[in-house]
């Protein structure tokens, strides 16, 4: 039956509904409705008859009804992954909240002396190491699905998806698992906590630069959705090298 979880904020009103990978799954109040899955199935319904006029608003909502599925359980998926690795190194997360039909991690302390350096490390690696397999599928899913098809589509989702995921989270910005495996990287190569961190704030600087420069060549060539991704990054790189937020922030 539901509970209060011990895994949260002091005060905090929050129902445990379960549990995966030793770790508490909460909602709060309402937001657990799958919100997301709703507005994402629409877009897609609609960007699946923005190459195909041709399709009925049937079709394109059952296109979008496999598409949907395959990227945000890509995602589903990547944070899963950071769950299972958390277990696997007896280092389980504090809580994994559903907001909005979506997964988020919930650690209380990034900082955690009882844990190791390479066990923050192998907790970040857990989802893009997942995304990374994904990807090795969907381009097998692709090799096999007729040319012009549903399928097809929905292997391009999957291909797209997982590639974003494993390339994207990789980026050393704190807050995502880039950012926290160079810190404890750095940490286990001798350096202290306050110097790893200033070191992360020094590479995002060069980073913000490069994103920035990919995100125009992007719009230049008409992919907009791309640069768009990239400059948002681009700009948050940027914001942490300057150190205008922090790790706990992002």
């Amino acid at each position: 039956m539901f509970q209060q979880p011990k895994a949260i904020q002091p005060g905090e009103k929050v129902t445990q509904v379960g549990e995966l990978f030793g770790t508490p799954i909460i909602v709060k109040g309402l937001t657990w409705l799958p919100f997301t899955q709703l507005v994402v199935w629409g877009i897609l319904a609609w960007a699946a008859g923005r190459d195909h006029p041709e399709r009925s608003w049937v079709a394109r909502l059952g296109v979008a009804s496999l598409t949907m599925p395959v990227i945000l359980g890509s995602e589903w998926a990547h944070n899963l992954a950071h769950a299972a690795a958390a277990q696997l190194v007896n280092k389980p997360m504090d809580a994994l909240r559903i907001a909005w039909g979506m997964p988020l991690l919930v650690y209380h302390d990034i900082n955690d002396a009882s844990v190791t350096p390479r066990q923050h490390i192998l907790r970040a690696l857990g989802g893009p190491v997942v995304n990374i397999l994904l990807l090795q599928l969907g381009i097998v899913a692709r090799l096999l699905a007729r040319e012009g098809s549903v399928w097809e589509e929905g292997a391009n989702a999957a291909v797209g998806m997982n590639l974003f995921l494993s390339t994207v989270s990789l980026l050393p910005i704190p807050g995502i698992d880039g950012g926290p495996i160079l810190k404890w990287s750095l940490v286990e190569r001798g350096y202290s906590m306050e110097q790893a961190d200033q070191r992360v704030k020094e590479v995002n600087k060069p980073l913000a630069l490069v994103l920035g420069g990919s995100a125009a060549i992007a719009i230049k060539k008409k992919r907009k959705l791309i640069g768009f991704i990239l400059a948002v990054f681009s700009l948050i790189a940027l914001a942490v090298g300057w150190g205008i937020i922090s790790e706990q922030e992002t």
